[in-house]
């Protein structure tokens, strides 16, 4: 892997469970792995092995899902056997909410919060259902 994260930057990641209550448009997405046209993005951590986040794997959005990773097994991901998993640098990557993130936003068919605001239409809608690959 990659620019794999410190244990700095793990410690900062609340742990698995301790934001069950917090909607999935405001869980706080603290670090963003990626391969080719796979995402993870990360929301809790159990301080050992196992990720909560959301999951985008081969671009597919219309199946992307909440769920559990292994930390081991994003480790051992290679392609042809020379490209790994990397972690977006700290420098780069924004800690922000799930609602913040476009491919999440437009997986769940989010709007953004200024479209909300200016009464967005279902035509609207549908265009970025489009434009994720629901049809």
């Amino acid at each position: 892997m990659w620019n794999i994260p410190t244990e700095e930057r793990l410690t900062k990641i609340p742990r698995l469970y301790e934001t069950e209550h917090v909607p999935l448009k405001d869980k706080v997405i603290c670090l963003h792995f990626f391969i080719g046209g796979c995402d993870w993005y990360i929301a809790e951590f159990d301080g050992d092995e196992i990720f909560f986040g959301f999951a985008i794997l081969n671009n597919d959005l219309q199946n992307a899902e909440w769920g559990y990773v292994s930390f081991r097994e994003l480790r051992e991901i290679t392609i042809q056997g020379w490209l790994e998993v990397d972690c977006e640098l700290e420098e780069i990557w924004q800690i922000r909410k799930a609602s913040g993130i476009e491919k999440i936003r437009i997986a769940h068919g989010w709007l953004k919060h200024e479209e909300t605001t200016q009464g967005s239409t279902k035509e609207h809608e549908l265009i970025l259902k489009i434009r994720a690959g629901h049809f």
